[in-house]
Order: structure tokens, then C-alpha cells, then sequence
């Protein structure tokens, strides 16, 4: 204590002396101040002082509007606007992404409509004074030159996301569905400029340029979007995601090239013109596959793990990636083309890439593209469409991007030898134009190719094309009958009975003692018990680079404790926005017996859990007035009856308590309707050979007498203790407890204290 106040002591008399002494010099420095400073208060070459704050301040209310005046002069300074600009741009495709997340579209069609719903079409046109205030025209430029910088790390990322092995495995299939979904929508497109260009393109925009640039448009696909489709459809490890896949990426190196070629002939005005700039690409793409790719490969043998990946390997990588896009930018291709051609060279070992692309891609998705839409709504206004012709132009565009992409793309699949139904799929899904599209748009508005009125429709063609991919695929789904279909082709593939589990489980350690629960619960059932390991990882923005490893890390446990009991399970990963609802949805179509599914960290007695839950408590009862709805009891049941109101099979809910073996079982009895959960706890005892306490609650005991008397008398290690209080001594004395549904609600609503004392327990819901 004595310590403590003689450094208090020190550190105020240090302030203190060292104060005095800085206030006599200050003072003794101000006397030599020049005279004009002395009677204006301004330094001579410095700015002067503000208008209207009246020169220095004399006293407390001056120094306050001096103060107010420096603070408009920051607010307005170009640095200042342009964080708040940022600062707007994040929130507001925040929101937007959250929104459309929630209609369980991709997200960055959300942030595309917030850059527009930020442009002169909504905000400026509404509030024009408060627009012109946030995006003055002087400043626009900072937003470009930011979003064009943020594009180059994005098309670097999108480099690095191609799986070369994956295209050259099926290179003859996807070539031919990827290039016919080129040619057919661009020729189409060049067949639609042929029309417009008299009236709709700019003047100085030679047709050659125009109508290839309009064919491109209508012939990208958005691999980014389309690969987290993929994911979050669950068909990443399906024959269709892959070839879609493969056939995208494939596409996207044919179209990058293409357009490269495009930008060189549109920029010499000729193909004769262009012949130099073409001929120097090739020199480039050559020396970057044949010179630079070997050498990049050697290096990620090198380094390939983050121990070894050092600053100064990070620095070269960047070196190169802003000399490619700088090559093919003076040479007439555009910067974006190099940095895509960058991310294609990178190492193919993919914890390399990942590694990379962890560190590139959150920066670019997170703050730059959000500048890129933004920058891009704020050329795109809706109001120029102000005649029917127009309108009618714009559902041309659209009909023809679609007839050209879906049907291109569905018919050459078909006549790969795939069936309708995976043809249409692939030809939803490669209809997807997304951010890519916005690029190639941004490239021809910049080069005074597209005027903005073709600009704006090209805009809107992009968002129907992204928006109608889900419900296309959804469409398809319901056509076909997937349900059934899938119901006869198990039938057909298990002539023997077999009980079916879909176990869900979130953390990785979880999964392991769920699948010690499955299997006491059910491998004594007398049939032949078949176990879907099933893990989500949560939000549609993935990077496919990084789900390899969260599938590795997340199964690792499982399959362990699988190999350690002898069970064989089939573990399947899966990307969603939407958990609850996808779990259910594969426990109908896939006709599971029995869902298993954890209730994280509600009631869990881990040290952590039990913070967090503590925290979320004391938070929603402090702030949100809502003790009651976000109570763990109450986010339990609400997660329960969701499974159960959408689960066509019985559903388990399971809450680990340190759960190692179910053998003091007891079994909570409320009414008649709770007897389907006996033949469960019968099961049970078989397989752990230990004893079951049953608590009836009711005082209707003779509406269960019999059947309780038949499993007290074939179940020898049972006991009966009716009218017995649920308590928190009683249930230390046990390691496991079964419950349905209806009865948990009403134990968890009266006896929440006892609850807090209770075993592993399963909440068991009967067939929804």
C-alpha cells in the first residue's frame, strides 16, 4: 500500500514540475514572435484563421465557435468526407447483404442494391441536398480510385480460387458447356448491338467496340457467386457442383482473356490496330505460365504453412500481383486482367493459397467492393429509363442474356450426356453474372463505350440474372421431384432394413459425444444402424479455399471416436445462411428415421458456455427489456419446436452435460402422450447395461399402468417413483436424462432451479 501511494506521489509531482517548467518556456518562447503574428494571430504562409472565428480565441465561448468552425472545415475536408463516405458504404451494404441474406439470396446482390439505392436514382433523388453534401462530384474520384484498387486484390483472390486440377479432369466436358455458353449469348448480343447502336451508343463508340463489349456483357458468369451457390445448395461435392464448377471456372478464364482482347481492340479502334497489343498479351500469358508458374510452384513447395509464410514472402507476392496488373494495364488490357493472371500463377498447394487468400480476400470483400458497388450505383440512374422504348430495351437485354446463358449452357450439357435435369441446373447456375459483370460494365462505361443510359439496363439485366438463379434452382428442384426420386433410389440401393440417423452437430467437439449418444440410443435397435455426420459452416460468403479446412477440422474428432467404436458414418459438410431450416429440409427429402441435434451452448455446464450465456442474460435484460424471450430455457424451446414443427421424423435435441456413458438413466413421464419415449429408454438399457429410474408426475397413473407395468417387468434394472418431485437432488444422482418436448416446456418453466442440476439430458420430440 505504502508502494502504491509513493508512486502516486511521484507521478503527480513529476506532472507537476515537469508542467511549470514547459508553461515559463512556452511563455518565454512567445516573446519572440514576429509583430504580425502577434497583432492578426496568423502565421505567416499557414491558412488563416477560419472566417467568422475571429481570429485567436480570448475566452472559453470564442474558443468554443472557434472550435465549431474547425470542425466544418474537418467535416468537409476531402480526407474527412471520404471516411464518412466509407463509413456510410459499410453500413448500408451491411444492411442490405443482411436482408437478402434473409431471403436467402446471395449477398452481394444486396450490396449491388445498396449502391444503387446510394446513387442519384433513390437517395439523390429523394434527398438531393443531403447527397450532394455526402458525394460532391470533387470527391467521387478518391471513392474510384479506392474501388479499382479493392478490384484488384478481388481479382487476384478470384485467380487464386480456380482449381486447375478440377478443370483439366474433365477439360473436353467443360470446355464444350463453357465455350457454347460464350458463343451462343455473345453472338447474341453482338446481334442486339447491331439494332441499338444507331440510337443508344455514344457517338465516338465505334460499333466493333460497342457490340463486342455488349456480347461480353451478356456471356460472364459469376464464378465467386456460383461457387458459394454451389456450397450453400449442398452440391460442392455432387457431380453436378462439380462439373458446374469446373465449367464456370473454365469459363472465367476463356471470358478474362476474351475481354482482355476486347479492351485491346477497343482502346487501337481496330483489330488491325490491336494486332501489337494482342501479340505482347501472348508474350505475357506465356511468360507468366511458362517462366513464372514453374517458379511460383517451387516456392509453394517451400512455404506452405504460416510459420514459414514471413512478411517478406507476403511483400513479393504483392510486388507481383501490382507488376502484373500494371504490365496489362500499359499494355491496353486493363490492370484487373493481371491481377487475375497473378492469382492463376500462385502455388497450387491450397493451404498456400488459402493462407493468401485469407489475407487478401477480407480486406477486398469487406471494404473495397462495398466502395466498388457504391461507385457503380452512383453511375447508374434508373430515371434515364423515362420512356416505354427504353423499358422495353431493358427486358430485351434480359431475355437475351437468359435465353442465350441458360440455354447455351443447358443444351451443351445436354449434349455432353447429362441428364435434363442436371442440364437445367447447370444452366440456372451458370446464368449467375453477379459482381463480374459489374466489372466488365464499369470497364465499358469508363471507356465511353456504353453510354449510360445501356450502362443503367446492363445494371438491371445483372440483378435479374443473380436474383432468379435460387428460385430457378428451386423451380427445377420442384419439376423434377426430387424427394421421391431420392426415396427410390435408397429403397433401391437398401433392400435390408436399416435405421437412419442425421446427426447435426455444431463444434467440433460436440460431434464426437453426439456420436456416442447415437449409438447407445440406437445400435441395439436390430437394425442396421447408418449414421449422416452433418456440419455447417454458417453464411453464404465462404471462400471455397477455406472450407477444405473446416471440414477437416471440424470431422476430425467425429471420425476418430468413429474408428475407435467401429462405426462407419458418412460425414457430409455443408455452407448455409439459414441452419435450422436446411437441416430440416435434408431430414425430409433425404426421409432420415431420427434427427439428432445439439443445443450448443444453452444449459451447457462448460466454463465458457456458461460465461456466455451469463452475458447474453444480463445484456438483453439491461438493454433490449426482454428477460423473458432470450432466457436460455426459452431459446431451447424455440430451437426445439422448430425441428419438431418442420421434421417429418422424430427429432432429439441433445444438451451435454459432461456425458460419457448413459448408464443411471431417468426418465421423466407427464402424461399418456409421453409413453412413445419407452421403447427409446429400452434401447438404451440394452446397449449400456445400466438402470432407469421412472418419475410419473401425473396423477393419472392408471391411463399408463399397463404399459409402464410391461417395461418395469421386461426391463429388470428399472425402478418406478411416482409422485416424486423433480428436484435438483434428485437429478445429481443421475448421468442421463430422457424427456419429451411437451414435458420439458413445463419443467423448464417451474423448476428451472432443479434444471440447473440436471444430467446429459435428450429432449425427444415424436413424429412431427
Amino acid at each position: 500500500m505504502l508502494k502504491k501511494i509513493r508512486n502516486i506521489c511521484f507521478y503527480l509531482t513529476m506532472i507537476t514540475v515537469f508542467g511549470v517548467l514547459m508553461y515559463f518556456i512556452v511563455k518565454a518562447g512567445e516573446s519572440r514572435q514576429s509583430h504580425e503574428i502577434l497583432v492578426s494571430g496568423q502565421t505567416p504562409g499557414y491558412p488563416p484563421p477560419l472566417e467568422g472565428a475571429g481570429g485567436r480565441p480570448s475566452n472559453l465561448g470564442e474558443g468554443f465557435h472557434f472550435f465549431g468552425h474547425q470542425l466544418q472545415e474537418q467535416l468537409q475536408s476531402p480526407f474527412g468526407i471520404l471516411l464518412l463516405q466509407i463509413a456510410v458504404i459499410l453500413a448500408c451494404c451491411r444492411i442490405f447483404a443482411k436482408i437478402f441474406k434473409t431471403l436467402r439470396q446471395p449477398t452481394v446482390l444486396g450490396e449491388i442494391l445498396a449502391g444503387i439505392v446510394l446513387g442519384p436514382s433513390i437517395f439523390g433523388h429523394w434527398f438531393p441536398n443531403v447527397s450532394g453534401f455526402l458525394f460532391p462530384p470533387e470527391s467521387l474520384g478518391n471513392i474510384e480510385l479506392l474501388s479499382q484498387f479493392g478490384l484488384i486484390l478481388f481479382m487476384f483472390a478470384i485467380g487464386m480460387e480456380l482449381d486447375f486440377s478440377q478443370v483439366l479432369k474433365s477439360l473436353k466436358k467443360t470446355t464444350f458447356i463453357s465455350h457454347t455458353s460464350i458463343i451462343f449469348p455473345f453472338f447474341l448480343g453482338v446481334s442486339v448491338a447491331y439494332f441499338v447502336y444507331d440510337k443508344y451508343a455514344y457517338e465516338t463508340a465505334p460499333f466493333l467496340s460497342f457490340s463486342l463489349f455488349i456480347g461480353i456483357a451478356m456471356s460472364i458468369t459469376a464464378f465467386p457467386v456460383l461457387a458459394r451457390i454451389i456450397q450453400e445448395k449442398g452440391l460442392a461435392r455432387t457431380h453436378l457442383g462439380t462439373i458446374t464448377l469446373s465449367s464456370a471456372a473454365n469459363g472465367d478464364i476463356t471470358a478474362w482473356c476474351l475481354l482482355a482482347v476486347i479492351i485491346s481492340i477497343a482502346q487501337a479502334g481496330s483489330i488491325l490496330s490491336a494486332v501489337f497489343n494482342i501479340l505482347f498479351a501472348a508474350l505475357y500469358l506465356l511468360f507468366m505460365f511458362v517462366v513464372a508458374r514453374p517458379f511460383m510452384q517451387m516456392v509453394g513447395q517451400l512455404y506452405h504453412n504460416e510459420e514459414v509464410i514471413d512478411k517478406k514472402l507476403i511483400a513479393f507476392i504483392f510486388l507481383m500481383l501490382v507488376s502484373s496488373s500494371f504490365v496489362t494495364e500499359i499494355l491496353g488490357l486493363h490492370a484487373l486482367f493481371g491481377a487475375f493472371l497473378a492469382g492463376v500463377i500462385m502455388p497450387a498447394d491450397i493451404k498456400f493459397r488459402q493462407i493468401m487468400s485469407e489475407k487478401v480476400e477480407a480486406v477486398s470483400l469487406s471494404l473495397f467492393l462495398p466502395l466498388f458497388f457504391v461507385a457503380t450505383g452512383l453511375k447508374t440512374e434508373i430515371g434515364l429509363l423515362n420512356t416505354p422504348d427504353l423499358w422495353l430495351l431493358s427486358g430485351v437485354f434480359i431475355l437475351v442474356a437468359v435465353v442465350g446463358k441458360f440455354g447455351g449452357a443447358t443444351i451443351a450439357a445436354r449434349l455432353t450426356g447429362e441428364s435434363w435435369q442436371d442440364s437445367l441446373h447447370i444452366g440456372a447456375l451458370m446464368n449467375t453474372r453477379g459482381l463480374m459483370e459489374l466489372v466488365v460494365l464499369s470497364i465499358g462505361y469508363k471507356m465511353y463505350i456504353l453510354s449510360p443510359p445501356v450502362f443503367v439496363m446492363l445494371v438491371l439485366m445483372t440483378l435479374v440474372t443473380t436474383f432468379m438463379t435460387t428460385p430457378m434452382i428451386l423451380f427445377i428442384r420442384s419439376v423434377f421431384k426430387v424427394r421421391e426420386r431420392l426415396s427410390e433410389r435408397k429403397a433401391s440401393l437398401s433392400p435390408e432394413p436399416s435405421f437412419r440417423v442425421l446427426l447435426s452437430f455444431g463444434r467440433a467437439g460436440n460431434g464426437q459425444v453426439m456420436l456416442d449418444v447415437a449409438s447407445q440410443m440406437f445400435s441395439k435397435i436390430g437394425k442396421k444402424l447408418e449414421i449422416t455426420a452433418l456440419h455447417f459452416t454458417v453464411g453464404p460468403e465462404i471462400n471455397p479455399l477455406q472450407t477444405g479446412s473446416f471440414e477437416t477440422v471440424s470431422f476430425q474428432p467425429i471420425l476418430k471416436e468413429a474408428e475407435r467404436l467401429q462405426i462407419s458414418i458418412n460425414p457430409r459438410y455443408e455452407v448455409s445462411s439459414n441452419v435450422g431450416q436446411d437441416i430440416a429440409e435434408i431430414a425430409n427429402v433425404e426421409a432420415f428415421d431420427f434427427l439428432l441435434v445439439g443445443a450448443g451452448i444453452t444449459w451447457s455446464n462448460l466454463p465458457n458456455d456458461i460465461a456466455a450465456n451469463q452475458y447474453r442474460n444480463a445484456t438483453h435484460r439491461r438493454y433490449l427489456q426482454a428477460e423473458k424471450w432470450f432466457l436460455p430455457t426459452e431459446l431451447l424451446k424455440d430451437k426445439t419446436k422448430t425441428f419438431i414443427e418442420q421434421s417429418h421424423c422424430p427429432v432429439g435435441i441433445f444438451v451435454n452435460r459432461d456425458f460419457v456413458k448413459a448408464s443411471k438413466i431417468v426418465l421423466i413421464l407427464d402424461s399418456e402422450a409421453d409413453l412413445f419415449l419407452l421403447p427409446y429408454a429400452q434401447t438404451l438399457m440394452i446397449s449400456t447395461q445400466g438402470y432407469i429410474s421412472i418419475v410419473y408426475r401425473s396423477s393419472e397413473y392408471r391411463q399408463i399402468e399397463k404399459p409402464l407395468r410391461q417395461f418395469l417387468a421386461t426391463v429388470k434394472s428399472s425402478t418406478l417413483l411416482p409422485d416424486t418431485d423433480i428436484s435438483g437432488t434428485l437429478l445429481t444422482k443421475y448421468n442421463f436424462m430422457l424427456i419429451s418436448y411437451a414435458t420439458w416446456n413445463d419443467v423448464s418453466e417451474h423448476r428451472k432451479e432443479a434444471l440447473q442440476e440436471m444430467p446429459s439430458t435428450l429432449i425427444l420430440g415424436a413424429k412431427g
